[in-house]
């Protein structure tokens, strides 16, 4: 049984575990250990994640498999009808049990909650990452493809993808 409740900055702590957990069987076998390294400090600092939330305004989730911490979801205001899921994770052990399902599904419960009308979802996912094919399932295109540079020589090579939703 899955559920999901507005994170604070009170749970940076909790985010920043969950993503250790994560982010190496993520991409250990996509990026070098020392991007993985650098990448990881860069985005799950305490630091970068409280400004993520304060003052980037990145509203933060976490979701829970039978009461455990499992997973998270940060949602970006990009414009007015742009949202971009800036961080969709789970536990690896909990792949294909519906819980990545879960998350995309009640973050777009969240947004039709606070904006009224159509709006677009947009995710960026590494071009070697098998999610991929499960966002592609759920409903997500793919827009654009890019390479962006994100200091000391490494870059995200990314496809963007792209949902619209009706309201």
């Amino acid at each position: 049984m899955f559920s999901i409740r507005k994170a604070t900055v009170k749970d940076c702590q909790l985010i920043q575990e969950l993503a250790f957990h994560i982010w190496e069987p993520t991409y250990g076998s996509i990026l070098s250990p020392e991007q993985l390294i650098y990448m990881f400090d860069m985005m799950y600092s305490l630091e970068n994640l409280r400004i993520q939330m304060e003052e980037l305004h990145h509203q933060f989730f976490l979701i829970y498999a039978d009461g455990i911490p499992s997973g998270y979801l940060s949602i970006e205001t990009v414009e007015d009808h742009l949202f971009e899921f800036q961080k969709v994770y789970s536990l690896p052990a909990l792949h294909g049990s519906g819980i990545g399902r879960f998350i995309i599904e009640q973050g777009i419960n969240y947004l039709k909650s606070i904006h009224p009308g159509s709006f677009t979802i947009e995710l960026n996912v590494n071009r070697e990452n098998p999610a991929y094919g499960f966002y592609k399932h759920m409903g997500f295109y793919q827009y654009a493809t890019r390479d962006f540079p994100i200091g000391n020589g490494y870059y995200m090579n990314d496809y963007i993808m792209r949902m619209e939703v009706e309201n």
